[in-house]
């Protein structure tokens, strides 16, 4: 098949969308199916650029100054419009609902194209970046979630990454009047493994060996509440040595490492700031303990790495992250912004070797169930229906 995926936010933007829509593109592409992304521009022209064994066309762009390496096509239509009738794709895979996919889903309904969306945003993801906008932050967030509701009904066919994430948004085909599935972003099982991290991720780090290791992986912006995790590991710290590495960049990195120098803890936690996509391999062996404080994932790739890393889990009980993070079966789940209970929580596991195992042995086994195999197999069963209908 000839496969166009649109992406409002890709990479080398970090975050769980750009992670799926580029894990998707491969996977397809990988299946033999030829593939092209539609995404916005890294240097503000228009160009086309090869990604491995795919083809990424970047729309013109501006940089938009509340996300951090986010860039927004402001009318993006022409353009698209040509990408669109020059690649002439049997089925289109809207990964967004921003200004790249408004056009896509345009021109796709124009030519008669069938279409499928997948929603990975949450409006928290983006209002919380935005403090300015923080008094009427709660109207704005349904505002969006309506739009972006009212967006993939005109789709034919919607998922998202979770059952939990539909239940969010209270979302269903009576609602839609389309099918809607949830369909894992799934990952590489490969990629990932029960082991000890080499030594050299250890040394570049300075990442210490004599103590137990929480760890969080991801984007460091203000809506992962990683204060609340550096809170609890100052907790943890009058109970039990140990130490925290975070791993990524973001809006909040400076402002976390002022936190945690205030705190008294900044010689016990390590910043590592951005880093490859193989240190962050290397780096989720690394961990005796994951740890998720983010309220708004809607499923968490992350978390998925750790698992399949052989980590256990310790995750805020808020929306699909139950479905990770099972308490009592490979972790504890936490009531949002908690610090005393996620001190509590760590200090559960990082005190008992024996939880570790088992708890690190059930990450192995719920992640298996999130293969990338099982997803590029079942997205090309639904590109299928839609194409015979």
């Amino acid at each position: 098949m000839k496969i166009l995926i649109s992406s409002d936010l890709y990479w080398p933007t970090v975050n769980g969308v750009s992670t799926a829509a580029r894990t998707l593109a491969k996977g397809l592409a990988d299946r033999g199916h030829e593939v092209l992304v539609i995404a916005p521009s890294q240097t503000g022209k228009r160009y086309k650029e090869i990604d491995g064994n795919y083809t990424v066309a970047r729309c013109s762009s501006i940089a938009f100054p509340f996300y951090q390496n986010f860039r927004i096509c402001l009318y993006p239509y022409r353009e698209v419009k040509k990408t669109i009738k020059d690649f002439n794709p049997d089925v289109v895979h809207l990964m967004g609902f921003l200004m790249i996919s408004q056009a896509v889903l345009k021109y796709s309904q124009k030519y008669d194209i069938p279409t499928v969306s997948t929603n990975h945003a949450m409006p928290e993801n983006l209002m919380d970046n935005l403090k300015r906008l923080a008094p009427i932050s709660r109207q704005i967030n349904y505002v969006m979630k309506e739009y972006i509701v009212r967006f993939h009904k005109k789709t034919d066919y919607f998922t998202m990454p979770t059952k939990s994430a539909l239940d969010v948004f209270k979302l269903s085909s009576k609602k839609l009047k389309i099918p809607v599935e949830a369909v894992s972003n799934g990952i590489d099982l490969s990629r990932f493994s029960v082991g000890d991290a080499p030594s050299s991720v250890i040394k570049k780090f300075k990442i210490p060996t004599s103590v137990p290791i929480v760890s969080y992986i991801g984007r460091v912006d203000a809506e992962k509440h990683i204060s609340v995790l550096i809170d609890a590991f100052g907790r943890l710290l009058k109970k039990h040595k140990a130490h925290l590495l975070i791993v990524g960049k973001g809006t909040e990195l400076e402002n976390l490492q002022t936190y945690a120098r205030d705190l008294g803890v900044e010689d016990k936690v390590t910043f590592t700031g951005g880093v490859t996509d193989q240190e962050i391999i290397d780096l989720h062996k690394v961990g005796t303990v994951f740890m998720m404080p983010s309220p708004v994932e809607l499923q968490s790739i992350v978390m998925l790495e750790s698992m399949a890393s052989g980590k256990p889990m310790v995750a805020i009980d808020a929306g699909p992250l139950k479905e990770l993070c099972q308490d009592g079966i490979n972790g504890i789940l936490c009531q949002p912004d908690n610090d005393k209970e996620i001190a509590d929580a760590l200090f559960k596991i990082i005190s008992d070797p024996a939880a570790q195992k088992r708890f690190g042995a059930e990450s192995v086994r719920i992640a298996a169930t999130h293969d990338l195999k099982k997803t590029i197999e079942r997205y090309e069963q639904i590109y299928q229906s839609v194409l015979r209908k």
